[in-house]
């Protein structure tokens, strides 16, 4: 069974808008319905929780230490409002940095203003491609890019 390139998302209160050519499967339905947390590898994950809260206006949703002696942190974040959450981790073998999500917003052209007011550097203007929405992206202080697109209208 194909979903409806109209077919309401769980997530939010209107159709999915769908990419032509992305998002057409073939494969077996699955029974996962949600994305639940994205991580990040992040160098300082105080400095990280910073970012992400301070500038980018995001919420603390969990900051617990787990492992035999509490060596270990488990550290969430996500935008008001959101199911979905933002792990920010440290490495595990490997540098920092490097991974890429997209955020939802009804006002690009305000939130590109907003960050760049608060000295963000959010490059390029936002710009629109051939059957995408508006979008711009900025780097967290690890490199981890943070693409910021025009939520579909709702229906």
């Amino acid at each position: 069974m194909t979903a409806s390139r109209n077919a309401p998302d769980a997530m939010s209160s209107g159709p999915v808008r769908r990419l032509n050519g992305m998002t057409d499967s073939t494969q077996t339905p699955t029974t996962v319905s949600n994305i639940g947390v994205m991580m990040f590898s992040v160098a300082d994950q105080d400095s990280a929780r910073d970012f992400y809260i301070e500038k980018l206006g995001f919420e603390l949703r969990g900051d617990d230490h787990f492992g035999e002696h509490g060596e270990m942190r488990w550290l969430e974040v996500a935008p008001p409002g959101s199911t979905a959450r933002l792990a920010l981790n440290p490495p595990m073998g490997g540098q920092p940095g490097g991974s890429a999500i997209g955020v939802e917003t009804a006002d690009v052209l305000g939130e590109h203003a907003r960050l760049k007011a608060i000295g963000l550097d959010v490059g390029a203007e936002p710009q629109r491609m051939p059957g995408a929405p508006l979008m711009f992206s900025v780097d967290d202080p690890d490199g981890n890019h943070i693409w910021v697109v025009e939520a579909p209208p709702a229906a």
